[in-house]
């Protein structure tokens, strides 16, 4: 489910950019920053029904949603170490001082990758850092992935546990470290290796070294998928998002109702010429002849609306559509007086183009043959 993806594990909530004079990154739709129609939903709905490549997308959300798992895993670590006595075999020197370095990882960063400031970087490194630390000498051996998972993989289909029970002495405690295992391992299993569930397109050797991080050396920390998941950004970057601001911050249609629209508007246009034409030869009053405003009308406003992508009254009501016939309010200030200002560029050019059709056709002379 799409909705799966929205709501991330202990990590505070982003608040949209009301004050945004300009069009949003895609890092920063990805990260839940701005609002409809130029949101990570309507981002989702694009990538699913437009460019037929929402895996990527999902691949991007999992891993920035394994980022939270192992924040929170973090977090709730240290705050068991400050409510009770560790253990005394729990971790080493050098993991336990990484722990404590870590600071209070709240920031709400997406992932490893495009941070606000050093700070985030350095503590997400440092997170890296920690669960690499923490595995211990039985995730050392090439086999030793095999040996707990008696050499099977996990199925895809099943979704990390949001709520187990551990051993940790914080009641708080909600997330294992073989969530973090088991998270890692879907991702690989789902979207990376070959003929996997969801297999998306990456260079071999990246694909290759993920796959050797996690089943040989049993890493599962979040930077074993930077350079895939940055590599996926800057596809979907390049690739998707600017046709997804041009259908969604220039416009408010998409292409099945385009093509309907273009189909109404050709056929109206055919009817009102027709209708014109007929009207004249049967040399019929101006007062009969002004009903072919209807078709013309229609016509016009739909070969617009199919041109500019974007209907006008819908726009000025602060309506865009996500799906056919199901619409959503533009929140997003920027885009909203984006559209606003399209939407009067497009009922005038309508009103131009049919008041000099209606006029042609009404005022020339009839002549009955």
């Amino acid at each position: 489910m799409a909705e799966d993806h929205y709501a991330t594990t202990g990590s505070p909530s982003p608040q949209p950019d009301l004050n945004r004079n300009r069009l949003p990154t895609l890092f920063e739709v990805l990260s839940r920053r701005t609002l409809p129609p130029v949101d990570l939903f309507s981002f989702y709905i694009y990538m699913r029904d437009q460019q037929r490549s929402v895996d990527y997308l999902d691949f991007w959300l999992d891993v920035a949603q394994h980022m939270s798992l192992c924040r929170h895993y973090v977090r709730e670590l240290r705050r068991s170490v400050l409510v009770s006595t560790p253990e005394p075999d729990r971790g080493s020197k050098r993991s336990s001082a990484i722990l404590e370095g870590l600071g209070d990882m709240s920031h709400p960063a997406a992932g490893p990758s495009m941070y606000a400031t050093e700070k985030e970087k350095d503590q997400d490194a440092g997170l890296s850092a920690f669960l690499r630390e923490e595995r211990g000498p039985s995730h050392d051996s090439p086999q030793s992935s095999n040996d707990r998972g008696g050499g099977s993989r996990p199925s895809p289909n099943v979704s990390t546990p949001r709520h187990v029970t551990t051993d940790s002495n914080s009641p708080a405690h909600t997330v294992a470290r073989q969530d973090i295992r088991a998270s890692a391992e879907k991702i690989l299993y789902t979207f990376l290796l070959p003929d996997a569930e969801r297999e998306i397109t990456l260079p071999g050797s990246i694909t290759a070294d993920v796959a050797a991080a996690i089943e040989e050396f049993g890493r599962d920390d979040p930077e074993v998928f930077d350079v895939a998941k940055d590599y996926v950004f800057q596809a979907m970057e390049r690739d998707a998002f600017p046709g997804f601001l041009r259908m969604k911050a220039f416009g408010n249609l998409i292409p099945p109702t385009l093509i309907m629209r273009l189909t109404i508007g050709l056929v109206s246009m055919f009817g009102g010429f027709w209708t014109a034409f007929n009207l004249i030869f049967l040399n019929a009053s101006r007062s009969t002849r002004l009903w072919v405003i209807l078709p013309f009308t229609i016509g016009v406003y739909c070969l617009a609306s199919y041109q500019y992508s974007l209907d006008p009254i819908l726009a000025l009501i602060g309506l865009s559509e996500y799906t056919p016939f199901n619409f959503s309010s533009v929140r997003e200030p920027y885009v909203r007086k984006l559209l606003i200002e399209r939407a009067l560029v497009v009922l005038a050019v309508t009103i131009v183009v049919d008041a000099a059709l209606c006029v042609l056709f009404v005022l020339v002379p009839g002549k009955r043959l």
